[in-house]
């Protein structure tokens, strides 16, 4: 089987470079450092610490992961790798030259093979979900211990992966620990063929989220020139969603005609067509690249600089979190938890099922499942200071409650692998 994959994996090759090069014509950065995908890292490390996190998403849930693993390791390199540009800005702004970065190669055998020759891991961290039958292969034929952290696993995607059910339980079992967030989740994996020796239930790291010192002084100075109006958020929104958005805001200024929306796409390749957009549908709108202030006229501000979506959420009195009103699975309902504000999710949040489900019991995250709905839900919370402020303090409550992942996963390692860091 593995053989045919290989084969494969070579034939596509030409095709995702053809790929990289059709996103590069919205996102240039696509363009970009094309030998580190064929392995050719630029740099030579000797028993790194490697963390995989495939892009923006998992590059922020990896960070207090990143920054425990500094403190424990202060001799050893760390490198992360991505496979997106927005994975790699993000690494690059949160970290600087405190770690090394670049893309993950191809998982075409010689490509690997000679990133492995050149990095050196000790140890390999993969965040969440990522599963390439040749890192897992070559990494552990070189006997480097794996483990899959903040491990989620959704019950459809446990079912794509049972159509393979041999395969899956061969890849899964190259892992040393899987230490996944829930119950829920190990028990899939379990179902999958997981020895269930190598199975860690450490809860979600996403819950061990710190803002920043300074961000609460940042987004207030941010406030200040937006006068006393009321705020709401669209994070993380994807195409199609936008649309429903700007329905939503419409309504929402009918009855709170100074109201803001802050809207934040997931995609920076995305942010030129959506400002399009927002002109397009009348809306006065200013961006944050461009350092445009809000004037009592500016009914849309365009969130459209990378890394910023934190103190954004912390600029507003209602958070929306996007990929939720498309098949997606949704994003991370708890940075605007973490930030004791209200949140609002769509119906379809399968990828964070176990987190949103909480906070929706906790009454700190409402579910709404229109435009209409959520104008309505925006218009009420924007009408009761009190309502907001219950909600977004059972959010922090909630927070706080489930911390200790991080802690729980940094016991696993250390427990597992520092023999190997000597």
């Amino acid at each position: 089987m593995r053989r045919l994959y290989n084969i494969i994996s070579w034939l596509i090759l030409p095709f995702a470079f053809m790929r990289l090069y059709y996103r590069g014509r919205k996102a240039p950065a696509y363009r970009l450092r094309w030998k580190e995908r064929l392995g050719y890292a630029p740099f030579e490390l000797k028993k790194c610490i490697w963390i995989h996190a495939v892009s923006l998403g998992e590059t922020i849930a990896a960070t207090p992961l990143i920054k425990q693993l500094q403190q424990r390791y202060p001799n050893q390199p760390i490198l992360v790798t991505n496979m997106t540009p927005t994975g790699s800005a993000q690494t690059q702004k949160t970290f600087s030259n405190t770690v090394h970065n670049c893309y993950l190669p191809y998982d075409v055998p010689s490509c690997l093979k000679r990133f492995l020759r050149r990095v050196n891991p000790a140890m390999l961290i993969i965040m969440e979900t990522e599963l390439w039958p040749n890192l897992m292969h070559y990494t552990s034929q070189r006997n480097i211990p794996i483990i899959l952290a903040n491990a989620r696993l959704s019950a459809r995607s446990a079912k794509g992966y049972g159509k393979f059910r041999k395969t899956t339980a061969s890849l899964l079992n190259q892992f040393s620990h899987i230490a996944a967030q829930y119950q829920a989740d190990g028990d899939r994996y379990l179902a999958l063929g997981l020895n269930p020796e190598k199975l860690v239930i450490t809860g979600s790291i996403k819950f061990d989220i710190t803002p920043a010192a300074d961000l609460e002084s940042k987004a207030q100075t941010l406030k200040n020139t937006w006068g006393n109006r009321p705020v709401w958020i669209a994070g993380s929104t994807h195409e199609s969603e936008e649309e429903i958005m700007l329905a939503a805001h419409r309504t929402i200024l009918k009855q709170y005609p100074t109201a803001l929306l802050i809207l934040v796409p997931r995609h920076p390749e995305r942010f030129a067509t959506v400002n399009t957009l927002c002109n397009k549908q009348g809306f006065n709108t200013a961006t944050r690249s461009s350092g445009e202030l809000c004037t009592p006229e500016t009914t849309l501000f365009l969130g459209d600089t990378l890394g910023d979506l934190m103190l954004l959420y912390a600029t507003a009195d209602v958070a929306f979190v996007g990929g939720s009103f498309i098949m997606l699975g949704g994003h991370n309902v708890l940075e605007p938890a973490a930030l004791g504000k209200p949140g609002l999710t769509g119906p379809n949040f399968f990828n964070f099922m176990d987190i949103t489900q909480k906070l929706i019991s906790a009454e700190a995250v409402w579910q709404v499942n229109s435009a209409d709905e959520l104008a309505q839900r925006v218009s009420q919370l924007f009408g009761d200071a009190d309502l907001r402020q219950r909600m977004g303090q059972n959010g922090l409550n909630l927070v706080a409650q489930n911390r200790g992942a991080l802690a729980k996963l940094c016991q696993v390692i250390d427990s597992t692998y520092s023999a190997t860091l000597l």
